[in-house]
């Protein structure tokens, strides 16, 4: 699954996001989601979320 579908996404998930300095490169890096930052139902770029270490970025993948 992607990450454009705020539905989707829920606190505990573990996922791929990709940090705003790693937008150039791609770069995923991988946690669990502890807030959902994005509030409309669907983002073309990734639904916009907060890890647990504190880490923020766009969902690219849901790992589970």
């Amino acid at each position: 699954m992607n990450g454009q579908v705020r539905a989707d996404i829920r606190s505990g998930l573990q996922v791929e996001i990709v940090l705003k300095q790693d937008q150039a490169t791609g770069k995923l890096t991988q946690g669990t989601v502890k807030d959902i930052l994005t509030n409309s139902p669907r983002h073309p770029h990734g639904i916009k979320v907060r890890l647990a270490d504190g880490q923020v970025g766009r969902v690219k993948n849901i790992i589970g």
